[in-house]
Formats: structure tokens, C-alpha cells, sequence
């Protein structure tokens, strides 16, 4: 008798393969979708959204007094002035797209004007006898360095060539602003030099002076500016 052949149905496949594939399409598709939400809180600052927001934490150490100066002047008049830097270095026989850094920044900051009490000699004040007319003999009203407010003071914006870039991951200080920070007070201290400031210092000086001595019952008080 010839071997009998038993008919019996193949076991189903397990589609696990098929199941597997739906399964990472749908990790693609989430992990896109997180993604694009990260990047819209990010650049939109949408609360809730902006998961790659930096925490800001304060390790600054304590401030150390390095020297003291005692001051004998005063200041008359402040000035607060701003100014737009455009600050550009350009490389020779390279676009600027490769080499080179242009920089848009917006400087806030005040210059005092000041007089100078201090040094004056024996005949800078000049009483009469009677003791109600005072003459007094200042020097003229100068002008302090230009300070910046960091507050007031922004970036408008910033471009770099390419090996400027790569050059910044290897600096201990990128993208440094201190030449844009020393051109606005220089910029900011022609302003005032331009100004009246001086002149309205004087005039400031010499209105609390002759308050000051009527108080002391002076009847006449002179002041000038040699």
C-alpha cells in the first residue's frame, strides 16, 4: 500500500511583521509631532509648549570692594543719550558669508557734568568785611565717562561668516561685544561733548551755591567759572 498523505491546513501566520511596522510608523509620527510642538513653544514662547526653555540660576559670587574715592565734587547736570552702532569687520579676498561679523546694536546710557570743589585754593572764596557779599572762583564744569544701562541697551541683531561661527565653539568668549560696547560710549560721549552739558552743570552750580549762602545770610553772592 502507498504512504498515505495527511491533508492538514498550514497554521495562520502571525502578522507581526506588519503589526511591528504600524507600530514604529506611529513612534515617527509622535515623536515629529512633539517635535514640531517643541519648536513652536520654543520660537512663539507659547506657555505650556516651551519645554526647552532654560532655567536661569545665580552663582555669582559676592561683590568685592576693590577701591574707594572720595569725592568732592558736583554734579550739576546728567545727560542721558542713545545711539545705533553699526559695527562691521570684513575680511580681505573673503565674502562676508565666510569670514566677517556685522553687528546692529542699540546703546543706552548717561554722561554726568560735574565741578570740581576739590583742590581749590585760599582765594577761590572771597568774603567782605561786613560778611554779606561772597565771591567764589570755580573751575569750569567737566564732563564723567559715559556709562551704559545694560537694561536700555539690546542687540538688534547679529551676523557671522562661517569660519566666525566656528571660531565661537572654540572661544572662551563668543561672539564677544566689548569693540560694539566701546564705540557706543565713545559715540555717547561726543553726544554730550556736542551738548550744552557743561554749560547748564555751571549754571546749576552756581544756583545752589547762591541759595546756600543767602541761607548763611549772605546778600550778594557772585559766582564765576574760570
Amino acid at each position: 500500500m502507498g504512504e498515505e498523505t495527511e491533508n492538514r491546513p498550514a497554521p495562520a501566520r502571525r502578522p507581526w511583521k506588519r503589526r511591528g511596522g504600524r507600530w514604529r510608523l506611529a513612534a515617527v509620527v509622535l515623536f515629529v509631532v512633539a517635535v514640531a510642538l517643541m519648536l513652536v513653544g520654543q520660537f512663539l514662547r507659547l506657555p505650556g509648549l516651551d519645554v526647552l526653555g532654560t532655567d536661569v540660576k545665580d552663582r555669582s559670587g559676592p561683590a568685592v570692594l576693590k577701591s574707594v574715592q572720595d569725592l568732592s565734587r558736583y554734579e550739576g547736570a546728567a545727560g542721558t543719550y542713545q545711539v545705533v552702532v553699526d559695527l562691521e569687520h570684513d575680511a580681505r579676498f573673503l565674502p562676508d558669508a565666510v569670514r566677517g561679523t556685522r553687528t546692529l546694536y542699540v546703546a543706552s546710557g548717561g554722561v554726568t557734568a560735574y565741578v570740581e570743589f576739590g583742590g581749590l585754593g585760599d582765594d577761590a572764596v572771597t568774603v567782605d568785611a561786613d560778611r554779606t557779599e561772597a565771591t567764589l572762583r570755580l573751575p569750569h564744569a567737566r564732563l564723567g565717562d559715559p556709562a551704559l544701562d545694560p537694561e536700555r541697551s539690546y542687540a538688534v541683531s547679529k551676523q557671522r561668516g562661517l569660519l566666525d561661527r566656528i571660531g565661537d565653539l572654540f572661544s572662551d568668549n563668543p561672539a564677544s561685544e566689548q569693540a560694539v560696547h566701546v564705540l557706543a560710549a565713545q559715540r555717547i560721549g561726543e553726544a554730550a561733548r556736542a551738548s550744552d552739558l557743561t554749560s547748564r552743570a555751571e549754571r546749576n552750580t552756581a544756583a545752589m551755591l547762591r541759595e546756600l549762602l543767602r541761607g548763611l545770610g549772605f546778600e550778594r553772592v557772585t559766582v564765576t567759572f574760570v
